[in-house]
C-alpha cells in the first residue's frame, strides 16, 4: 500500500509525502489519514497508488562480433517467468537486454500470478504495451487471503508449470526474488533439467520472505547479487562463487538517471491492496473530494512519485532499495524489511506505534533530502547480466556443486582419505627443549607443542606423558589418525626394546631408561625409540633429499654432533647400537676434550656447545666483540655470537670456525673413506656455516675417487621430529598396506 500527501493548490511548495503499508494495517491506515491529512495537515489532499513495476528503455543497437563461448554456437534460449508488477519491474530490464541482442538469445516471456488478477490491474497488460510477446499465461492465483491460499496457489503453479516446460524446452530460466510463485517456478525448473538463474539471491529481509529466497538460492544453478554482502551470503551458503555474478540490482539502470524536474503534471494517485481499499471504503475515505483510486500507475509517473515525494512511509522493499537511487526519506515500518541494507536515508520504526513514534519520526524525516545510494547498483547491471549469460556453457554437467566446507568431524572409510589422514605423535628429547608434535603421512607438521626439558627423570618422563596425551586429543579434533608414538633422543638408543641405554652430559638422569613401556601402557599406542642422529637420517629417508637413495650419510649439528647411516635403504645400528656416532670420531690425538671422554673427537671442535666454549673464551679476553655488535649483561655468551662476530670480520672468530669446519670435513672425509655413500647431508643449525669449508676439505684430503661425492644441506626444518615419525609411519604401514 503506498500513499501520497500531496500539497493542494494553496500551498504548492511544500513537498508530497510517499507512504506504503500492506493488508491489515487499519489502525495505521486510520492514525495517518484522520491523524495527519485531516486533523494536522488538512490543506493536503490524500492520493492513493499501489505496487510499483519498473520499466527499462531500449538498450544501444551496437552490434557486437557473435561470441562461441566453448563451442556452443546457437542461440541460448531464455525464458523469463514474471509473477507481479514487483518482480517485472527488475526482470524487464533484461527482457530488453536480451531483446535487443537476438543474435545471442531467443526471448521467451511467461506470466502468471498477480498480472493476471484484475483486482491488482491487469497488470500483464503493461508488458505487452512493451512489445514483449507473452508465450504463455498460467492463471494460478486461489482467491483468498490467508496462508492455504497461497499453498494451493503454488500447487496450482506446480500442476500447471511441466506442460509450459516441455513445450518452452528452455536452456535456461530466469526467476527473480522471493515470492511464493517464483519457489513454484524454480522448483519445476530444477526437477526438469533446466538451469536457473536466480536474480537477487543473498538478501536478507526479516521475513517468510527469506526463507522462500534462500530455497530457491539452493535450486538455481547461477546467481546474480545486488550487493557485496548478498554475494559473501551466497558464498556463506556453499553457492559455486564462479556462478555468482554481483551486477547491481537491473532497475538502477533506470532509476539513477530518471529524475524529472516536470514532476507535479505526473504526480497522481496511487492503488492499494484489496484489504486497505476496505479499509478505506469503511472509513469514507473514497469520499473525500482529495482522494480517487487507481489500479496502476505506469512506472514513469510512479518513479516521479517516489523522486519528489517529502517522505515515502511503509514496508515494501521498493522503501529501502529504490528509493535510495533518489535520497527521497523513508521511514520503514515494522520488522518485514529490517534485515535489508540501507542508505542513510531509511529510518526504521520498528515496533506498533503506541507513542506516535511514525509521527515523530515524520518530523524528522520530512523533506529532506539525501545523497543519491548506490548500495544496490551502478546503473550498469544489465550488459553484466548478459555478458554472464553469454559465458554460461550448455555442455557443462547440469547438476549443480556445492562448495561445502570441510568438515573434519567426518571421517570416511575410503583408502585415500585413510591414508591422507594417518598420522604419528613425534617426540624430540632435545638437550634444552621438549618437543612434540602431530606430524601427517606426508611430513606436514600439523601442530606442534614446545616445553622446557626438565632437569630430573621423573620431572621428564611426566612432562612427556602429559604433552603426548594433550597431543593426542588434539589430534582427534584434527580429524588425524595416530598411529603410534615416535621418539627422537640423544645417548645410544636400543631400538629393539625401546630403552635409552645411557646419555650423554646433556640430558642428565637419562641412563637405562624404558619410554617405550609408560607411553604405550598410557596412550595404548606402538612406541618406536631412536637416536636422535639416526632419526635424522630418517627423516632425509623418507621426506628429504635422501629419498629413493641406497646409500647415504647424514651428519646434525647442532648442540651436539651426531649422524645416521643408511645402507641399502636401511638404517645401520651397529652390534651394540653405537654405529654413526660421528660425532666421535677422532681427527686430532691432542685435540680439545670431548664430552664422550675422549679427546680431539669432531663435537669437540664442531658442536654448539664447542664453538660456546671458544665464544666465552674470547669474550673473557675481550675479543669477541666488534664494532657493530653487543651482548647484554644478562645474555650468555653462544655459537651464535662467534658466528656474528666472524661475519663482522673477527679474524680470531673467523679462525675459530674455520677450524670448526675443518675438523667437520675430515670427519666426512673419513666417512666417505670407510662407507662410500652417494651422498652426506649435513643436518642442524650449524650446517650452512660449515658446508664450503667442508667442500675444500674434501677436495684437498679425500681420495679421488670419492671426491665426486655430492655434500648437500638439508632442508628438512625439523630432522629430529620428522625422523620420530618416520619409524611410526614407516613401520605400521609396512604393515597395513
Amino acid at each position: 500500500m503506498t500513499a501520497l500527501w500531496q500539497p493542494s493548490q494553496e500551498n504548492k511548495q511544500l513537498p508530497c509525502s510517499l507512504i506504503q503499508t500492506t493488508p491489515g494495517t487499519e489502525l495505521l491506515l486510520q492514525s495517518f489519514c484522520y491523524g495527519m491529512e485531516i486533523s494536522v495537515y488538512p490543506h493536503w489532499k490524500l492520493c492513493l497508488q499501489g505496487p510499483h513495476e519498473l520499466y527499462f528503455e531500449n538498450l544501444s543497437k551496437q552490434k557486437k562480433q557473435v561470441m562461441e563461448k566453448n563451442g556452443n554456437n546457437r542461440k541460448l534460449r531464455v525464458c523469463v517467468a514474471t509473477c507481479n508488477r514487483a518482480d517485472y519491474s527488475k526482470l524487464a530490464p533484461i527482457m530488453f537486454g536480451i531483446k535487443m541482442e537476438p543474435e545471442f538469445f531467443e526471448l521467451d516471456v511467461v506470466v502468471l500470478g498477480s498480472h493476471l488478477i484484475d483486482d491488482y490491474g491487469n497488470t500483464y497488460r503493461m508488458i505487452e504495451q512493451d512489445d514483449f510477446d507473452i508465450n504463455t499465461r498460467l492463471h494460478t492465483i486461489v482467491r483468498g487471503e490467508d496462508e492455504a491460499a497461497m499453498v494451493e496457489s503454488v500447487g496450482l503453479a506446480l500442476v500447471k508449470l511441466p506442460d509450459v516446460l516441455n513445450r518452452l524446452k528452455p536452456d535456461i530460466m530466469i526467476v527473480h526474488g522471493d515470492r511464493f510463485d517464483a519457489l513454484a517456478l524454480a522448483t519445476s525448473a530444477a526437477l526438469m533439467n533446466i538451469r536457473i538463474l536466480h536474480i537477487e539471491g543473498g538478501e536478507v529481509s526479516g521475513t517468510i520472505d527469506d526463507s522462500i529466497r534462500h530455497a530457491i538460492t539452493k535450486l538455481a544453478h547461477y546467481h546474480v547479487c545486488c550487493t557485496r554482502s548478498a554475494e559473501q551470503h551466497l558464498i556463506s551458503m556453499c553457492e559455486d562463487h564462479d556462478r555468482i555474478l554481483l551486477a547491481g540490482c537491473p532497475s538502477y539502470d533506470k532509476l539513477l538517471s530518471a529524475k524529472n524536474k516536470d514532476y507535479m503534471s505526473i504526480i497522481r494517485m496511487w492503488l492499494g491492496s484489496k484489504e486497505m481499499v476496505r479499509v478505506m471504503r469503511k472509513k469514507g475515505i473514497e469520499h473525500h473530494p482529495n482522494f480517487r483510486a487507481v489500479k496502476h500507475v505506469p512506472f514513469d509517473q510512479f518513479i516521479q512519485l517516489v523522486a519528489h515525494a517529502g517522505c515515502m512511509i511503509g514496508n515494501s522493499s521498493c522503501g529501502v532499495r529504490e528509493v535510495g537511487a533518489f535520497g527521497t526519506p523513508v521511514i520503514n515500518l515494522g520488522t518485514r524489511q529490517i534485515g535489508r541494507e540501507t542508505g542513510e536515508n531509511v529510518l526504521h520504526v520498528r515496533d506498533a506505534d503506541t507513542q506516535d513514534k511514525i509521527l515523530q519520526a515524520l518530523h524528522l524525516q520530512f523533506g529532506k533530502q539525501y545523497p543519491c545510494s548506490k548500495i544496490y547498483g551502478d546503473g550498469n547491471a544489465v550488459p553484466r547480466i548478459l555478458k554472464f549469460l553469454k559465458s554460461i556453457d550448455l555442455q557443462e554437467p547440469l547438476q549443480k556443486k556445492f562448495c561445502f566446507p570441510p568438515v573434519k568431524e567426518n571421517i570416511s572409510q575410503d583408502i585415500d582419505h585413510i591414508l591422507e589422514t594417518l598420522s604419528a605423535l613425534a617426540v624430540d628429547l632435545g638437550g634444552t627443549n621438549l618437543r612434540v608434535a602431530i606430524v601427517s603421512m606426508k611430513g606436514e607438521i600439523v601442530k606442534k607443542y614446545t616445553q622446557f626439558n626438565p632437569k630430573t627423570y621423573e620431572e621428564r618422563i611426566n612432562l612427556i606423558l602429559q604433552m603426548c596425551v594433550e597431543a593426542a586429543a588434539e589430534a582427534v579434533k584434527l580429524n588425524c589418525r595416530i598411529l603410534g608414538v615416535g621418539i627422537s633422543t640423544g645417548g645410544r638408543v636400543n631400538p629393539r626394546e625401546g630403552i635409552v641405554l645411557h646419555s650423554t652430559k646433556l640430558i642428565q638422569e637419562w641412563n637405562s631408561v624404558d619410554l617405550r613401556t609408560p607411553l604405550s601402557d598410557t596412550l595404548h599406542l606402538p612406541v618406536w625409540v631412536d637416536n636422535d642422529g639416526n632419526c635424522a637420517a630418517l627423516a632425509e629417508r623418507k621426506f628429504g633429499q635422501g629419498k629413493g637413495l641406497e646409500n647415504f650419510v647424514t651428519l646434525i649439528t647442532g648442540t651436539g654432533i651426531g649422524g645416521g647411516i643408511i645402507h641399502q635403504h636401511e638404517l645401520i645400528h651397529g652390534s651394540s647400537f653405537c654405529a654413526a656416532e660421528l660425532g666421535h670420531l677422532v681427527v686430532s690425538l691432542d685435540g680439545p676434550d670431548c664430552s664422550c671422554g675422549s679427546h680431539g673427537c669432531i663435537e669437540a671442535y664442531a658442536s654448539g656447545m664447542a664453538l660456546q666454549r671458544e665464544a666465552k673464551k674470547l669474550h673473557d679476553e675481550d675479543l669477541l666483540l666488534v664494532e657493530g655488535m653487543s651482548v647484554p649483561k644478562d645474555e650468555v655468551v653462544g655459537a651464535v655470537h662467534l658466528i656474528q662476530a666472524a661475519k663482522l670480520g673477527n679474524a680470531k672468530a673467523q679462525s675459530i670456525l674455520r677450524t670448526a669446519g675443518t675438523a667437520l670435513g675430515l670427519g666426512v672425509v673419513n666417512v666417505l673413506h670407510t662407507i662410500n655413500p652417494s651422498l652426506v647431508i649435513l643436518s642442524g643449525v650449524l650446517a650452512s656455516h660449515y658446508i664450503h669449508i667442508v667442500k675444500d676439505v674434501i677436495r684437498q684430503q679425500a681420495l679421488s675417487s670419492v671426491q665426486d661425492v655430492d655434500v648437500v644441506v638439508s632442508d628438512l626444518a625439523d630432522p629430529a621430529l620428522l625422523g620420530a615419525a618416520s619409524m611410526v609411519l614407516d613401520y605400521t604401514t609396512r604393515r597395513i598396506c
